[in-house]
């Protein structure tokens, strides 16, 4: 896809609701869609949006294994009251097997420690699941308020990592936008996230970051993941 032609589906999509664009975006490429989620504050908005357009759309989900109580309850909520068709991925390694050969998770005074991390624990489930899926679709929950990096993507980009176009339909929505949406639709929310993969939130895992796909491939490559 040409930088010109999402150039202009970028402008031409501004102006629509977020629901609008989902359902402009399955229907780009019919049964080859996914939406992706982590269970993070917010999330639930994406997913109701996505399951809107499309109730069976796969549901990609890394669960990492280090999530908090009240992420998985959250999840498991969501996957009721939306009817989620729920695709979990999960590492290749257990925490406990992680945690025993590795150590503890790295804080951000590590930075080659926290992307050998996410590469192990989150970016090569992902990257498996985007393979077995196979989608040319790739919706996300990304915002433009959410760090620097996210800034300079759009509602529409092409996703180098995966080779999905990837579509953001509340790319520019403030954190209000989304409360009122959650409480309009009486959707939950779940504020007691934290992504080990991630550390804090200026930091990008690798899902959406160019080191990303080198990671996975060098560790696939050499560890047999």
């Amino acid at each position: 896809m040409t930088p010109e032609k999402i150039a202009v589906w970028n402008e031409e999509l501004r102006e629509k609701t977020p629901l609008e664009i989902v359902q402009w975006a399955v229907a780009q490429a019919p049964g080859s869609a996914i939406v992706s989620t982590n269970f993070r504050p917010y999330e639930a908005v994406v997913l109701h949006l996505a399951t809107q357009a499309l109730p069976d759309i796969p549901v990609l989900w890394v669960d990492h294994g280090y999530n908090r109580p009240a992420t998985y309850k959250h999840a498991e909520q969501l996957r009721a009251q939306l009817g989620l068709n729920l695709k979990p991925y999960l590492p290749r390694l257990t925490v406990a097997h992680r945690d025993a050969v590795y150590g503890p998770v790295p804080d951000t005074s590590d930075e080659a420690g926290l992307k050998e991390f996410s590469t192990q624990m989150k970016l090569e489930p992902f990257q498996r699941g985007m393979r077995e899926l196979a989608p040319k679709i790739w919706i996300t929950a990304l915002r433009k308020v959410q760090n620097p990096n996210r800034a300079g993507l759009d509602i529409v980009s092409a996703d180098a990592n995966f080779g999905a176009l990837k579509i953001s339909p509340v790319f520019y929505w403030s954190d209000a936008d989304m409360e009122s949406y959650l409480e309009q639709h009486q959707l939950p929310n779940e504020w007691d996230y934290f992504d080990p993969a991630k550390a804090d939130e200026k930091r990008e895992c690798g899902l959406h970051a160019a080191w990303g796909k080198q990671a996975v491939d060098t560790v696939r490559g050499g560890t047999g993941l």
